[in-house]
C-alpha cells in the first residue's frame, strides 16, 4: 500500500485528489495538510511514502517545504510538485529542491495516479510539455539557484562500466526499465541493478538527475534526448 499525503491550501483540490487517490486499491491517502509548516509537522509523525504537494501555499511554501523536508529527515518521502502555473522558476525550483516529480493540477486522474507509483518506484515524473523547456534551460546554463540542480563534478566515485555508460545513454534518452531490457537482451532485474549504480555513482537522486548529469557532462547531445520526447 501507497502511503500519500495532500499538501494543498485549498480543502477541494484535496478533496477532489482523496477521492481519486482512496478509489486505488493499492494506496491511501494517510494525511493531508493546507501549508507547508503543517505539512512538515504531520509527516515527521506520520510514516508517508509519497507527498503530493502545492508550490503556491500561505506560511512556507511548497518549494520551501519540500527541501526543508529533504533535509531534516533520514526516511524522507518522494515528492510530486503540483502546480497550476507551467512555468520555467517553478519547474526549476522544484527540481533543485530534491522534487521527484513536477506534474500540472489539470493533469488526467490516470496521469497523476501513474506518477505516484513512477516516484513510489524511485523514478521521476516530470509533465510531458515541461521537459523540453528544462532541457533547453540546461543547454542555456541557466542556474536554478545557489544549489546545484545536478552533480556539478564529473569524478565519479567508481568509473562506470559501458554497460553502465549505455544504460546511462538510455535512460537520459527517456527509456523506461522494460524498453531498456528489450533493447539490451537483459532482464528487468538486471536492468534495476544498472539503473541502481548509475544512480549512485553520478550521485543522482533519480532519473531527472541522471539526464540533466548524461546532457551537461557530453554523455548525450540535446538533440538526442529532445528527439526522443518529440
Amino acid at each position: 500500500m501507497i502511503r500519500v499525503g495532500l499538501i494543498d491550501d485549498q480543502a477541494l483540490v484535496r478533496a477532489g485528489f482523496g477521492m481519486v487517490i482512496n478509489s486505488q486499491a493499492d494506496m491511501e491517502v494517510v494525511l493531508e495538510a493546507g501549508d507547508g509548516n503543517e505539512a512538515i509537522e504531520q509527516i515527521g509523525a506520520t510514516k508517508v511514502d509519497v507527498v503530493l504537494m502545492d508550490v503556491q501555499m500561505p506560511g512556507l511554501d511548497g518549494i520551501a517545504a519540500t527541501r526543508r523536508l529533504l533535509d531534516g529527515l533520514d526516511d524522507a518521502p518522494k515528492i510530486v510538485m503540483l502546480t497550476t502555473f507551467d512555468t520555467d522558476e517553478y519547474l526549476l525550483a522544484a527540481i533543485a529542491a530534491g522534487a521527484s516529480g513536477f506534474l500540472l493540477k489539470d493533469a488526467l486522474p490516470e496521469e497523476l495516479l501513474a506518477a505516484i507509483r513512477t516516484v513510489f518506484a524511485g523514478d521521476a515524473v516530470i509533465a510531458p510539455r515541461s521537459t523540453r523547456r528544462l532541457l533547453t534551460h540546461v543547454a542555456a546554463g541557466v542556474s536554478a539557484g545557489p544549489e546545484s540542480v545536478t552533480p556539478s563534478r564529473v569524478d565519479l566515485v567508481d568509473p562506470l562500466t559501458p554497460r553502465e555508460c549505455e544504460v546511462l545513454r538510455a535512460i537520459a534518452i527517456g527509456m523506461t526499465n522494460g524498453e531498456i531490457a528489450a533493447s539490451f537482451h537483459l532482464s528487468t532485474a538486471t536492468v534495476k541493478t544498472h539503473v541502481g549504480r548509475v544512480l549512485t555513482k553520478t550521485g543522482s537522486r533519480d532519473r531527472v538527475q541522471v539526464v540533466l548529469f548524461a546532457f551537461r557532462t557530453g554523455m548525450v547531445a540535446l538533440a538526442d534526448i529532445l528527439g526522443h520526447h518529440a
